[in-house]
C-alpha cells in the first residue's frame, strides 16, 4: 500500500513492529525516515506475502463479489453499499491519530464489517500481528473479531482481548513522537546490526562505551548495572565479581566474570580460557543442513544436507540433495541412509555441527514422517547420541572479543580461526533466495549453476566447523 501524504503524521499499524523492536527506531522512521534497502531475501518474504495474499483473494472472489478500493472515502462508499468483501481497505480516524490498511473487509451479517489480513506467520499470538488487527478494529469501532488468514492454512479470530496491547501500543507511540529527541536505547547486536539506522547509532554506543555492546549482556541487564554504577565496558572491566550485585540475566559467581572477562576481551582482543573441556574420541563428520520455510505448506523444507568426511579436504564434501519440497521425504530417508553408512564405516562416529539447528532438525523430521521409533533416530537423539554440538564447548569455554558468536563470527576473524568463505556474500539466508532462484529457473546450465554455488557455500560451513575444531584443539593443547 502507498504511503498517503496525509497519513504522515499518523500511527500505523506497520509502525507496531519497531515498538515492539526498538522504540528508538519509531522516532528515527518518523524524523529521518531513511530508506531501507531491501536486500534479496526480504524482498522474497515480501513475494511469498505478496502469493499469499493473492490465494487468499482467489479464494474469496470465488465466494463473494469483490471491489477494491481506492481511497478513504471509496472505502466508505463501498462499505455503505454493503459490498460483501472490499479488497485493501482505507481506514482513517484523525481524531485518534491512527489509520490503518486492512487488505480485507468481510461483511458480517450484522451488515458491519469484519477487519481480515492475509499473514505468512504460522501464529496469530504475534504481538505485531495482534496490535495491528486490534488496530483494524478499533478504526471500525464496531466490536466485530478481526480474521487472520495464517501461513498454515488456518484462519484466526482476533477480539477484545487484544485491546490492552493496542492502548499500551498506541499510549506508547504518542509519547515517543512527541519528544524532542530520540529517545536512549541500548545495543542489540541481533536487532541493530540489521537496522538501516545502526550507522546513526552506532556512535552514540561506542562513545559511551555503553555495556550493551558486549555479548551476553541484554538491555535490562544494563540498564540494572547502570544502576549500580556500572554504565561503561572499562567500567566493568575494572570491577570485581563481589563488587557486582545479583541483577536480571546476570546472577552467581560464573556468569559475573565472564561478564568481566567479555569486556576486558573487547577493550584488548584478548581470548581468555575459562574451564577445559575434553572433546568427544571418535571419527568426526561434520554436518550443516540449508533448509526453506517459505514452502507452500510452511513446513520447514531441508533441501540440502552436507557432510564434511575425512581426510576433511574439499573433495571429502558429501551431501544429500533434493530439488523441490515435493521430495522432502526422500531427502530425508537419504540423511538416514547416509548417516547408516558412515556408522558401519567408522564405529566410533561424532557428527559435529554448529548451534542446535541440526539437532531441533531432525527432531522436526522425525516427527513430521512419524519416526521416532526408528533405530537411526532413536540413535541419533538418544542418550548416546553421536550429535555433537560445537558451539556448546566455544560458550563453555573460552571468551573472545566478539560481538557475536555465530560460527562466521568466530571463523572469519583474522585473530581467531581465520576460515573465509568463497562467496563472501553467502549465508543461510542467501542460500534461500539462490535455492528459490534454482526452483523458478528453466535454463538447465543456469540451473546447475546456481546449485553448484549453494553446494560450495555449504561445503564451505562444514569445512569452517573443521577448522574450527582444530583451532579449538590447538588452544587446548
Amino acid at each position: 500500500m502507498p504511503t498517503d501524504p496525509s497519513t504522515k503524521n499518523l500511527i500505523k499499524p506497520s509502525d507496531a513492529a519497531a515498538w515492539i523492536s526498538c522504540i528508538r527506531r519509531v522516532w528515527l522512521d518518523k524524523h529521518l525516515a531513511a530508506e531501507a534497502a531491501i536486500d534479496a531475501f526480504s524482498q522474497l518474504l515480501i513475494d511469498a506475502g505478496l502469493e499469499h495474499e493473492a490465494a487468499i483473494l482467489a479464494k474469496l472472489e470465488s465466494q463473494h463479489p469483490v471491489i477494491k478500493a481506492s481511497s478513504f472515502e471509496h472505502t466508505r462508499a463501498l462499505m455503505q453499499q454493503g459490498v460483501p468483501v472490499i479488497y485493501q481497505a482505507r481506514l482513517m480516524d484523525e481524531r485518534e491519530g491512527l489509520v490503518g490498511f486492512p487488505d480485507f473487509l468481510i461483511r458480517h451479517e450484522s451488515g458491519q464489517y469484519h477487519p481480515a489480513d492475509a499473514k505468512l506467520s504460522l501464529s496469530e499470538h504475534k504481538k505485531a500481528i495482534q496490535i495491528q488487527l486490534g488496530i483494524y478494529r478499533r478504526l471500525l469501532t464496531n466490536g466485530l473479531p478481526a480474521i487472520i488468514f495464517l501461513g498454515d492454512g488456518r484462519t484466526a479470530m482476533l477480539g477484545n482481548e487484544v485491546d490492552p496491547l493496542v492502548d499500551s501500543f498506541i499510549t506508547g507511540m504518542q509519547s515517543i513522537l512527541n519528544m524532542p529527541q530520540p529517545p536512549i536505547v541500548r545495543y542489540s547486536h541481533s536487532k541493530c546490526r540489521i537496522c538501516p539506522y545502526n550507522a546513526y547509532c552506532a556512535t552514540e554506543f561506542e562513545t559511551k562505551e555503553d555495556v550493551s555492546l558486549l555479548y551476553g549482556i541484554h538491555g535490562q541487564t544494563a540498564d540494572h548495572l547502570a544502576e549500580t554504577g556500572i554504565t561503561t565496558i572499562t567500567q566493568l572491566a575494572m570491577s570485581k565479581v563481589e563488587s557486582i550485585p545479583d541483577v536480571p540475566y546476570l546472577k552467581g559467581h560464573k556468569r559475573k566474570h565472564r561478564a568481566i572477562l567479555q569486556a576486558k576481551s573487547f577493550l584488548t582482543g584478548e581470548i581468555f580460557q575459562l574451564d577445559r573441556t575434553v572433546l568427544p574420541e571418535g571419527t568426526w563428520i561434520h554436518f550443516d543442513i540449508e533448509d526453506n520455510a517459505l514452502t507452500p505448506t510452511r513446513e520447514r523444507h531441508v533441501y540440502l544436507w552436507g557432510f564434511l568426511a575425512p581426510s576433511y579436504g574439499k573433495e571429502n564434501f558429501e551431501y544429500i540433495w533434493t530439488d523441490d519440497e515435493t521430495n522432502d521425504y526422500e531427502g530425508w530417508k537419504g540423511f538416514l541412509q547416509k548417516i547408516e553408512q558412515y556408522r558401519s564405516q567408522f564405529p566410533v562416529l561424532v557428527l559435529a555441527h554448529y548451534s542446535n539447528h541440526e539437532k531441533a532438525t531432525i527432531k522436526q523430521y522425525a516427527a513430521r514422517y512419524a519416526m521416532e521409533n526408528h533405530p537411526t533416530v532413536m540413535w541419533l537423539l538418544g542418550d548416546n547420541s553421536p550429535l555433537f554440538d560445537m558451539q556448546k564447548p566455544i560458550l563453555d569455554c573460552l571468551v573472545l572479543p566478539l560481538q557475536g558468536y555465530g560460527l562466521k563470527d568466530i571463523c572469519k576473524h583474522p585473530d581467531l580461526v581465520n576460515f573465509q568463505w568463497e562467496n563472501k556474500d553467502s549465508g543461510s539466508q542467501w542460500s534461500v533466495v539462490q535455492f528459490s532462484r534454482f526452483q523458478s529457473e528453466s535454463n538447465f546450465i543456469e540451473k546447475q549453476k546456481i546449485k553448484t554455488e549453494i553446494l560450495s557455500y555449504n561445503r564451505d560451513d562444514v569445512i569452517a566447523t573443521r577448522q574450527l575444531e582444530v583451532w579449538f584443539r590447538r588452544l587446548f593443547s
